[in-house]
């Protein structure tokens, strides 16, 4: 809808004569109207590289643009001339069907754009290469490099013309197939069994079945020699009822190299099942591969997986994804029935696997199988499973302890666990170790609190500037917060704020008294000798109102200390409420 807006706001704007500064998928909005005619081929020429997908087949945009294109281009007939074909690109991909026998083998480099072919197109080009005269040659002449060159040609071919290609470059070719289509999309996993059922249906073709019915198959059972096409060119339904568990389970590895689609899989299953009614024997499932995956959490509890290689086999990636559940319970299942998990096996499991082990599981790894699986990323582990692998990491690495840079190095991964004291040893073992900041922010954060700026520092080394980057990262926040701001800029230097500042001048009350306020206490010292009967002969406590006082108030008096000389009453400030001498 936007490149549609846009083409008619160019318009009009008369703008579209500059049409060769759009991309090409605004030009397929163009109308054919602000096309000029001296300009046309090189207009179509560029439309064409456009996607044409983003009109609709069939719509009057995208019939009108095709027929502009051929006005323009001179086309009376159903041929086309090179030249022609050359400007049209995928357009050609809307030509009725007669045009791709009549324009022969040019027309096949402007096919291998069209996403896909009307069924009618296909039949006008199996017609087309069966004739031999292109430059493939005759279907019998056919090697692997003609199929691959091809290209998305293949999946047009009908059995007609297979059935002309030699059957061990058939083979050559499915298999070429197959070996890719693990690593492959999902779209062109689709195309991908598109063809391998193309090339199974024609193989199985070569060797027809009989009709058979005591069983139920419509066809002749299958075997040994045709159970890797059949897989892909039955249904599940036929499958089902052509396919014996013994030639499966004799074939398992074969079968299972191939693409074999979900419902098929299951059906594979299934046949397994049937043959051991009281459990699959621990030899078959190591064969199990992508099968494997098909069972539930409560099928694998019931496994008899009590070797490594077993367990290791089942791990194998080349068997596909398993759910986390599943690795649980097989991992479960392993270990109650004696198991023991070793590095090798550590790393098949993985880290995050690893950390969906009970508390009780992984207390029963041994020191010596954390020693050698290498790096494993726990982060997702609990605290405590943390500081449960990270001793055996120290029991492991026991005998580096003397070496602080290599220690580090294979301890790293543990760190989350390790308790202050032990990143203190780190710290102050004298050489550095220049911890990474990935690491320092995953060390247990309660632990992190009772490091010194010092401690920080050594640990860090020549990572220190890092910190800075962090300083927003709760763990760093929490930590500077308890830190002395003098020793965060004297030690690190490196801009961190927010710590405890120290205490500068005199502490001041809590709360302070102004001028109208009067004090809790006042004490008045007299003289010694009373002289005249207007001075103040005792010592006498003044207490006042907790509350201040306003200006009109008594004034505020802490101690009154009398002159050694006698006075007069004119001399004495009168106090608020204070009892007379008697």
């Amino acid at each position: 809808a936007q490149l549609s807006c846009l083409a008619r706001l160019l318009a009009a704007k008369n703008l579209t004569a500059d049409f060769g500064s759009f991309p090409p998928d605004l030009l397929l909005f163009f109308h054919p109207s602000e096309v000029r005619a001296g300009s046309c081929r090189e207009f179509y020429t560029r439309a064409s590289r456009g996607n044409l997908d983003l009109l609709p087949q069939g719509s009057p945009q995208r019939t009108r643009l095709l027929r502009g294109a051929l006005t323009c281009l001179g086309v009376r007939g159903s041929r086309l001339e090179p030249q022609q074909l050359g400007s049209l690109g995928t357009l050609v991909c809307d030509l009725e069907p007669g045009t791709i026998p009549a324009s022969g083998a040019a027309i096949l480099d402007n096919l291998k754009l069209c996403p896909a072919l009307t069924g009618a197109q296909q039949d006008a080009l199996n017609a087309l290469l069966l004739t031999g005269d292109t430059a493939y040659g005759d279907p019998s002449s056919w090697d692997l490099r003609t199929l691959q060159d091809l290209g998305p040609l293949v999946l047009a071919l009908n059995q007609t013309t297979l059935s002309l290609v030699a059957e061990a470059v058939r083979e050559d070719f499915r298999r070429s197939i197959a070996a890719a289509y693990s690593s492959q999309g999902h779209s062109q996993r689709e195309k991908s069994l598109i063809l391998l059922r193309a090339f199974a249906a024609a193989a199985a073709a070569s060797h027809p079945r009989l009709q058979r019915s005591a069983d139920g198959c419509p066809f002749e059972p299958v075997t040994a020699s045709s159970i890797v096409y059949d897989v892909l060119s039955l249904t599940p339904e036929q499958l089902d009822l052509c396919l014996s568990s013994d030639v499966l389970i004799e074939n398992l590895e074969a079968v299972l190299e191939q693409p074999v689609p979900l419902e098929s899989s299951r059906i594979l299953k299934k046949k397994v099942d049937q043959l051991f009614p009281s459990g699959i024997p621990e030899k078959q499932l190591k064969r199990l591969g992508v099968l494997s995956r098909l069972y539930t959490d409560q099928e694998i509890s019931q496994w008899s997986v009590t070797s490594r290689d077993t367990l290791s086999a089942l791990l194998s990636p080349s068997g596909g994804e398993w759910k986390d559940s599943q690795v649980q319970q097989l991992l479960s299942r392993y270990l109650a029935l004696g198991g023991s998990l070793t590095g090798a096996l550590l790393r098949e499991i993985g880290g995050k696997r690893l950390c969906n082990l009970r508390e009780e599981q992984i207390q029963q790894i041994p020191a010596e199988a954390i020693g050698t699986a290498g790096q494993l990323n726990i982060s997702s582990c609990s605290q405590s499973k943390k500081e449960q692998l990270y001793r055996k990491a120290r029991e492991a690495f026991a005998s580096l302890a003397s070496t602080p840079g290599p220690y580090y190095c294979r301890i790293r991964p543990y760190l989350g666990g390790a308790p202050a004291e032990d990143l203190k040893d780190l710290a102050n073992a004298g050489v550095a170790i220049n911890m990474d900041l990935d690491t320092f922010l995953a060390l247990n954060p309660k632990e992190l609190q009772k490091l010194s700026v010092t401690d920080v520092k050594n640990l860090l080394g020549e990572n220190l500037p890092e910190l800075k980057k962090a300083k927003d990262e709760p763990l760093v926040v929490s930590w500077v917060k308890i830190q002395s701001q003098r020793e965060l800029d004297c030690v690190l230097g490196i801009g961190l704020q927010g710590g405890l500042q120290e205490p500068t001048g005199t502490t001041t009350s809590a709360h302070p008294t102004t001028l109208a306020s009067v004090s809790s206490t006042a004490t008045v010292t007299t003289p010694a000798r009373p002289t005249t009967p207007a001075n103040v002969t005792s010592m006498a406590t003044v207490p006042t109102s907790p509350h201040p006082s306003t200006s009109a108030s008594v004034t505020s008096l802490t101690t009154v200390l009398t002159t050694p000389h006698p006075a007069t009453s004119a001399s004495v400030t009168p106090m608020a409420n204070s009892p007379m001498p008697t």
